[in-house]
Order: C-alpha cells, then structure tokens, then sequence
C-alpha cells in the first residue's frame, strides 16, 4: 500500500510472524488483534501466512480482540484457530467499502479545467475530478462483489459450524459488540490474553512478546516515520503522512473511538 496509508500490510508483518513462529518450544502463538481494516488483498496475505505457519509448525493459533477486529481486522483474526474478545470489543464489519470525493463542481467554481488523457477506455475510471460515470460505479460494485464473496467464503470455512443468524445480517457489514458477536459466533470466548493462555497452558506459561516497535500515533493512525517523532521531513512524505493519518481517524471514528 502507499507510504503513509493506515491498515495491514503483508510486507510489514511476515518477518515479525515468522520470528513468532520459529520461538524454541513454542506451544501456541496468540495474536493480539487491533484494526479497523484495511485493503483486503493485504488482510487476506496475512491471513495465508499465518494459516500456512501454523500447519508447517503445528501449533495452535488464538486471537484476542482488543478494541476492534472488523472489516480487514476480522479478517485477520480469523486467521487463528479460536476467537476471543472483549465484551466491548467491536466485530465485524464483514463487508467492503469505497469511499471517495467528488470535486467537478469545486473546479467549475475556482474557474479550473480538468485535462485527463487516458490510453484504454477506463483508465481514468472514477476520477474524482471528472462525473461520476454510471458504467464506472457498476463495475466497482462488481469489483466489490467479488472481494467480498472472497472474504464471506474464508469466513465460513474458518468458522465452519459456529456461525449463529441470518447470514443476510453476519454478512452485511453491521458490526457488533464482543458479547453480542459472542452470540453470534463470530467469537469462541470472552476473555484476556494473559488470562485465557494461562488457563490453557497452566500458570506458569511464559510469554514471548514478538511485535514491531511503533509509536502510539503510528500504531493508531497509521503516521508514518516523517511525523512520528521530531520535525516533519520536508523531502518525504509528510503529506501522505498526515492524509493517512486523517483516513485512519476516519476509520476508527466509525466505530466510535
């Protein structure tokens, strides 16, 4: 994904996945699971990769929630063979969206002509100074019809025979609290990290934290290195930076945090 762009990202995460998976007498390996989503291409890669870990290694793979595990998150937690949340934990959002913006009547105002020269007949489609096109959105919904039978067809195999309700409603991209998504299978447990891996390996488990260093704006808004400590690098990326930024409060402000 672009610099600066919030979400999950394969390229960011195989290394720290395959250090967790290489730990000397491992016994299980516990994802702590915090995202809002992301592209689905990158949730999926992960998801691949931990599945593939998991059966080369054979242990057993458990995820905790923390705030939020929806959309390309929820996606990623069903990575692991078990689920757990907190109750107010938000699940869900198994669905896909596209959001944009529309500027041709702005550029109409300030007096300023859109110039797009484009070799193949939607290669500008859904630019976002041009009209919207009906062709172009039917395509897009097709686009989005697909990925998200991609990610309903994971969701039922990795969840095969716990699924609860309509799958008119666990498929609409409503999300959920942990309890509620509890209910509805979404979820094996409500539970703590900690607290749940000592009672499924004994008291005395001991836990090897593997994880990328990160500060809290990067963790959460997905603030790159030009922002995350000191002066804004003015030869980089500093705008993609603070438009991510934007973008992942955005998301997270979906879910009411």
């Amino acid at each position: 994904m672009p610099p600066g762009r919030p979400g999950l990202s394969a390229s960011n995460l195989v290394q720290t996945l395959e250090r967790a998976f290489s730990l000397k007498g491992l016994r299980a390996v516990a994802l702590a699971v915090n995202s809002p989503g992301g592209a689905p291409a990158q949730s999926a890669l992960i998801q691949k990769r931990i599945r593939a870990l998991a059966e080369e290694k054979d242990v057993p793979v458990i995820a905790f929630t923390e705030d939020v595990a929806a959309s390309g998150g929820y996606w990623l937690a069903c990575a692991a063979d078990e689920i757990y949340a907190d109750e107010s934990s938000i699940i869900g959002s198994i669905g896909v969206i596209s959001s944009g913006f529309g500027f041709t009547e702005l550029l109409e105002k300030i007096g300023v002509e859109r110039r797009l020269h484009t070799s193949g007949d939607r290669k500008g489609m859904l630019d976002p100074f041009s009209p919207e096109n009906p062709d172009h959105v039917e395509r897009l919904e097709k686009l989005q019809g697909e990925i998200h039978e991609s990610f309903k067809r994971m969701v039922r195999e990795r969840r095969a025979g716990k699924l609860k309700g309509d799958e008119r409603d666990l498929f609409s991209g409503e999300f959920w609290t942990g309890e509620r998504a509890l209910e509805l299978g979404l979820v094996d447990g409500i539970g703590e990290l900690t607290a749940v891996m000592r009672e499924k390996f004994g008291e005395n488990v001991k836990f090897r934290p593997v994880g990328q260093r990160q500060s809290w704006l990067k963790r959460r808004f997905g603030l790159g290195p030009a922002w995350s400590g000191g002066l804004p690098d003015l030869h980089g990326g500093w705008a993609d930076d603070l438009l991510g930024a934007v973008e992942a409060r955005a998301l997270w402000g979906r879910y009411g945090l």
